[in-house]
C-alpha cells in the first residue's frame, strides 16, 4: 500500500522564480488567483471494503502554477495521522490547462493524481481509477468561541482602541504590530488569525508575526501549512519547542489559539524561583501541554522580569488579520 501512495503521491520540491514577487500577499480568496483553488487539504480512502486506508493530501501553492504535496497514511494531521515520518509522503504537482496534475519522482511507478473542480483522483500505472478525495474545509473546534463574563476582552471588530497603535481593515479585523495597553500575569486567552496568502515566498517570508505572552514568550504565527511543524513554524515555541502535531491550516482559513498562559514566579529581590509554562491548543488540538519556558524568546519586547506584560501581536513585514481576541485572567 505505502509503495502505491508513493508512487501517486512524491516529487522533488520545484524551484520557485526569483522573478516573482515574494512579498504579494492576497486577503481575500476572491483576489488570490487560480492556484488558491487548488491550495488545501484532501481526504478519503483506498482500498477494497475488507482493506481501506485513510488518506489525506495537503496541496501547498508555489506560485506560477508549481505546487508541493504532503501525502498523510491514517488521515491529516490532527485526524487520523499518526505523525510517523514514514506515513509522511512529500511530493509536487504542476498545472497542465485547468487541471493540476501531480507525479511520482524518484519512485518507479507511472501513477499520478489529478485535482480539478474540487476533487483530487488517484490514478494507478495502468491509467485506472484508484481513488477519488473530495476537497475538505477543516474549522477550528474552538472557532467563534464566545467570551466569558469574567473576560477581558481585547478586540471585539467595534474598535482597536484596547491596543497601542492598534488599527482595523475596513472589514473591521485587527491588524498586526499591536501591543495591549492592559498588563497582564497568569491567564487563558483565545485569539483568532487569519494568514495572508503569500505564494511566491517561502520560510519565514511567509504570513509571518508572533503572539507574544506578556510580551515575553512567542508562539510563532507562519505560513507553515503542509510543513513539518518546527519550533519556528506556526505553533511552534520560537526557539524552545516543536509543536507536537503541526495543525496549520491554508491560508486565508481563520485559526485559534487558546493558550492557558502561568507567569514566571519571582522573589522580593527579584530572582526566578520558577519558569512560566503554558499549554497552547491550536485550532483545538493540544501542540504543547504544560510547556516549562526557560526564558523570554528571541526579539520579544519585554524582558523578563516579575512586571506583568502585555499580549504583542507582531509586525514582520506580511499582514496579518486577528479578531475575536479574549482573555481571563487566573489567580497561580
Amino acid at each position: 500500500m505505502k509503495s502505491i501512495l508513493c508512487g501517486l503521491l512524491a516529487l522533488s520540491l520545484p524551484c520557485l522564480s526569483l522573478a516573482q514577487d515574494k512579498k504579494e500577499a492576497f486577503l481575500t480568496p476572491e483576489t488570490a488567483g487560480p492556484d488558491f483553488d487548488i491550495q488545501g487539504e484532501y481526504s478519503g480512502t483506498v482500498g477494497g471494503d475488507d482493506n481501506q486506508t485513510r488518506i489525506g493530501v495537503q496541496v501547498i501553492a508555489l506560485g506560477g502554477g508549481k505546487f508541493r504535496t504532503v501525502g498523510y497514511i491514517g488521515g491529516l494531521p490532527g485526524d487520523g495521522w499518526d505523525g510517523t515520518a514514514e506515513k509522511r509522503i512529500p511530493g509536487s504537482g504542476q498545472m497542465e490547462g485547468d487541471v493540476c496534475i501531480v507525479k511520482a519522482d524518484n519512485v518507479d511507478s507511472k501513477g499520478r493524481g489529478e485535482i480539478k473542480e474540487g476533487n483530487l483522483t488517484l490514478y494507478s500505472g495502468e491509467n485506472v481509477k484508484v481513488a477519488e478525495f473530495p476537497k475538505v474545509l477543516r474549522e477550528s473546534t474552538t472557532i467563534g468561541k464566545a467570551a466569558p463574563k469574567a473576560a477581558v476582552v481585547l478586540f471585539d471588530g467595534t474598535t482597536a482602541d484596547h491596543f497601542k497603535d492598534g488599527r482595523m481593515s475596513e472589514d473591521k479585523l485587527l491588524m498586526e504590530g499591536v501591543t495591549s495597553k492592559q498588563l497582564f500575569s497568569s491567564y487563558k486567552l483565545h485569539l483568532e488569525f487569519m494568514l495572508s496568502f503569500m505564494p511566491h515566498a517561502s520560510g519565514q517570508g511567509r504570513a509571518n508575526s508572533g503572539c507574544y505572552q506578556q510580551g515575553r514568550y512567542e508562539v510563532q504565527i507562519l505560513d507553515s501549512f503542509g510543513l513539518e511543524g518546527k519550533n519556528n513554524e506556526c505553533g511552534g515555541v520560537y526557539e524552545i519547542a516543536d509543536p507536537t502535531v503541526n495543525m496549520c491550516f491554508p491560508p486565508l482559513s481563520w485559526q485559534t489559539y487558546d493558550i492557558e498562559f502561568h507567569a514566571a514566579n519571582f522573589d522580593d529581590e527579584g530572582r526566578k524561583q520558577e519558569n512560566a509554562w503554558m499549554t497552547v491548543k491550536h485550532n483545538g488540538v493540544v501542540v504543547h501541554d504544560k510547556l516549562e519556558l526557560p526564558g523570554g524568546t528571541r526579539a520579544a519586547p519585554v524582558k523578563e522580569g516579575p512586571e506583568d506584560g502585555p499580549i504583542y501581536l507582531q509586525n514582520h513585514g506580511n499582514p496579518i488579520r486577528f479578531r475575536n481576541i479574549w482573555l481571563v485572567p487566573i489567580a497561580d
